[in-house]
């Protein structure tokens, strides 16, 4: 956003001296969902990995068990091992990768720890409503469920209009400004639920773990939604083109939600990712990952970067 570019440099000199204020944030971030929220729901975290990480130190311990689905991203796994957590994971279903919410069920009766729902699911873009979510926290009182909305501006799936944390103190939200206003790299996240699970999360993490930067752009940013919800527009109707053309090429490909999708080149997948990246084309190969093995995932940009990707796959692979 050009807003937040302008207030990155208007910084005076001083207040890098200073150590970062997060009240107003908080309160910034709560005022997104008039009437739903409080400040004391909402934690700052340095990147939603960081929050990711928090919630496994907070509440994983050796012996119990995370609950997800798989595929799914990447950073569960490594965050509930370093617990010493045991890792039952359920595979999406068919070949629209659907959310196999029964299995989830199912497995809830044995009590996991934690179940990490990312929705939509990166990278299979799987979506699944609010209401099946909140159903599945209300059901197991005795699991911590963490819902990862990172893409969610993209789908428009999100728990928390409906969320009541009160009811629901075991649900958390994952959010974040990275994909939507570009600040991945300030690094920016924020956790959302019951104040005490928050204030349980929040704890284990260093007091000043976001910088004034981040804190500044993370202000501008909400200040300008209307950037925001152009750009989630514009990456819409660059997916959408692309679909167009590798439907009407004939590549197999899966689209959902998020702002990427999945293909599977004719030839090899590691060569193709090769001669994308000589041609200065970022592409994320998904070879053995479960279900999506053989596949590349692209992240879709402007209408624009997707021309010029797909000009690029479409010689590598004539």
């Amino acid at each position: 956003s050009p807003r937040v570019v302008e207030a990155l440099r208007a910084i005076p000199a001083d207040h890098i001296a200073i150590y970062p204020e997060y009240d107003g944030l908080r309160e910034a971030v709560a005022a997104q969902w008039p009437g739903a929220l409080r400040p004391e729901q909402v934690g700052l975290f340095n990147g939603v990995d960081a929050a990711i990480h928090a919630v496994f130190h907070a509440y994983g311990d050796r012996g119990e068990t995370l609950l997800t689905t798989s595929p799914t991203f990447g950073y569960y796994t490594p965050c509930a091992q370093m617990q010493g957590m045991a890792i039952e994971a359920i595979p999406y279903e068919g070949e629209a990768f659907a959310f196999p919410l029964q299995a989830i069920r199912s497995a809830l009766a044995r009590h996991p720890r934690l179940l990490l729902i990312c929705n939509p699911n990166n990278p299979t873009g799987t979506r699944l409503a609010p209401e099946p979510i909140l159903e599945l926290a209300a059901s197991a009182p005795q699991t911590l469920v963490v819902v990862d909305e990172l893409y969610e501006a993209f789908t428009g799936d999100s728990v928390l209009p409906l969320a009541d944390f009160e009811a629901t103190p075991n649900l958390v939200v994952l959010r974040s400004l990275a994909k939507t206003a570009g600040l991945a790299g300030l690094r920016i996240g924020f956790a959302i639920g019951h104040g005490a699970v928050v204030d349980r999360i929040s704890r284990v993490t260093g007091p000043y773990d976001i910088n004034s930067f981040a804190v500044t752009a993370a202000f501008a940013a909400l200040r300008d939604q209307a950037y925001v919800d152009g750009f989630v527009d514009q990456v819409r109707a660059a997916r959408d083109w692309l679909v167009q053309q590798l439907v009407a090429a004939g590549v197999r490909h899966h689209a959902a939600g998020g702002n990427y999708l999945l293909i599977w080149p004719q030839r090899e997948p590691a060569l193709v990712e090769a001669q994308l990246r000589q041609a200065g084309i970022l592409v994320r190969s998904m070879q053995g990952k479960p279900l999506i093995s053989g596949s590349l995932r692209v992240s879709i940009g402007t209408l624009e970067q997707m021309q010029r990707f797909w000009s690029a796959y479409a010689a590598i692979e004539a």
